[in-house]
């Protein structure tokens, strides 16, 4: 029998407000544990809780760059249950009439189109952090209150290649919206995933079984495709899924049991009684929404539209917004943007790769680009050249024009003294001059390096070809 698989995936993104979701502690990263609390999150007696302004319009601008429906009346909730990170013993969430709703996500994914439906976006506050050594536990509530999102997908998602391709959709997005790092060493984007199968054509869900510790989106690719094996072999030899709670185990690549799954009832969820539920006002809804800035699918098209760029290099380019606006200011100083978007896309990603940083923390300015092809297209250097500037541009943080000129880097064209090398060099190489004219036109090409090795890589390669194959009588 043929199955089909079947995932939900819920998001939970860490806003990037100054204050935590409900008090005015700091939400500042890397702080001394515990440094950053207060009656309000530790959840003393007689503390009341107060809504953060920026988390909310935060919340309302992720929902509505979702497609999803604002809910008129905003209602807050409290989720029962014990555990040593949680010091109030119930989180503030939302439950039966979340922030927003009825949203969606549309995606490529092996070259087919698909619109994976937003189910809810709600705002919660976070629970501390547990780390555990080997004869004792530590917890730190720095993280506990922290203004939470979660991001709810319907159970749209057929294959682990669809949910790796979501999330780095539905993290670009977030992304261009800077409303959170999303960067998931800290901990600011989080995913769980619910998978089960079903045989194909059957339109009830099976049992699902929920993924947690994925701390990477190839993490979330590589526990769905364990878990689709695992269920499988286990339905083909007459065993009954479990609903429960497993762990992903990176090192291992496997699945491990953590619990019997909860149901909502278990949480005994009940209205926050210190926040009163509230009307959300229309024309701050409009606000924000005006207040969107271009989103990646809008500024791919606009690129391809009117930046000449192909379908390709305009996604490639929009998928991170720093690369994006980089690109924009670039292409404001020079003409030709394919040219910007290969170096963008060749030379200066495989240098970000390599020294694991973003755009704007490489150093090196949009202007900056743009006066290195500028010395190539002057002839002042060749693009073999311009590769070894760019990098010590990069070491140094400084402008390739000083470079070139503080090195003595520039080019040589005058012909004449090209000729006067040439002349030097095929004096030093009769043999390979005989195997050129006997047929070994690689033997030019050698030529060529001996004229480079002597200008010290500054000959113009273009004219040095040109004129050894007039010295050598072609």
């Amino acid at each position: 029998m043929n199955y089909e698989t079947v995932i939900g995936l819920e998001v939970h993104l860490q806003l990037a407000t100054k204050t935590k979701a409900f008090c005015g502690c700091s939400t500042k990263f890397g702080a001394e544990p515990n440094s950053h609390t207060c009656p309000v999150c530790l959840g003393f007696p007689g503390s009341l809780p107060v809504l953060n302004g920026e988390a909310f319009n935060f919340s309302i601008k992720v929902a509505l760059a979702l497609n999803c429906k604002i809910q008129d009346l905003i209602k807050f909730d409290r989720k029962n249950y014990y555990y040593p990170d949680l010091p109030k013993n119930f989180q503030i969430s939302q439950y039966d009439m979340p922030l927003s709703y009825d949203g969606f996500v549309d995606i490529i994914s092996g070259d087919k189109p698909k619109r994976i439906r937003v189910k809810r976006v709600h705002l919660e506050e976070d629970a501390g952090k547990l780390m555990h050594e080997s004869a004792r536990s530590l917890v730190d509530y720095n993280r506990a209150g922290m203004p939470l999102l979660e991001i709810v997908t319907e159970p749209d998602i057929n294959s682990p290649d669809e949910a790796y391709d979501y999330l780095v959709k539905l993290k670009s997005i977030l992304k261009y919206l800077r409303v959170s790092d999303c960067d998931m060493e800290k901990g600011s984007l989080r995913c769980d995933a619910n998978i089960s199968l079903r045989p194909k054509g059957e339109t009830k869900l099976g049992t699902k079984v929920e993924i947690k510790n994925m701390n990477s989106f190839k993490n979330v690719r590589a526990g769905l495709e364990f878990e689709v094996k695992r269920q499988l072999s286990a339905i083909e030899d007459g065993e009954k899924i479990r609903q429960e709670t497993r762990l992903w185990d990176a090192d291992k690549e496997i699945t491990l049991p953590m619990r019997s799954k909860e149901e909502a009832e278990d949480y005994r969820y009940f209205p926050e009684p210190d926040l009163v539920p509230f009307v959300v006002d229309k024309n701050e809804v409009e606000r924000v929404r005006n207040a969107l800035p271009e989103l990646p699918e809008a500024k791919c098209a606009r690129f391809v539209k009117d930046m000449g760029l192909s379908e390709y290099d305009a996604s490639v380019i929009t998928s991170d917004v720093d690369m994006a606006e980089y690109f924009e200011k670039a292409s404001g100083l020079y003409a030709n943007k394919k040219t910007i978007a290969n170096w963008l896309m060749g030379d200066i990603s495989a240098k970000l790769k390599e020294k694991e940083l973003q755009i704007n923390e490489l150093g090196i300015q949009p202007k900056w680009l743009v006066n290195l092809l500028e010395l190539i297209d002057t002839g002042t250097i060749s693009g073999k050249m311009a590769k070894s500037v760019l990098a010590e541009a990069i070491d140094t943080k400084c402008d390739p024009k000083e470079i070139v000129t503080r090195k003595g880097l520039s080019q040589v064209n005058d012909r004449g003294e090209i000729e006067t090398i040439i002349r030097s060099v095929l004096s030093k190489n009769a043999k390979s001059i005989a195997d050129y004219k006997s047929g070994k036109k690689n033997a030019l090409a050698f030529l060529i390096g001996q004229v480079m090795k002597e200008s010290k890589g500054k000959a113009n390669p273009a004219v040095t070809g040109e004129l050894l194959k007039k010295e050598l009588g072609e």
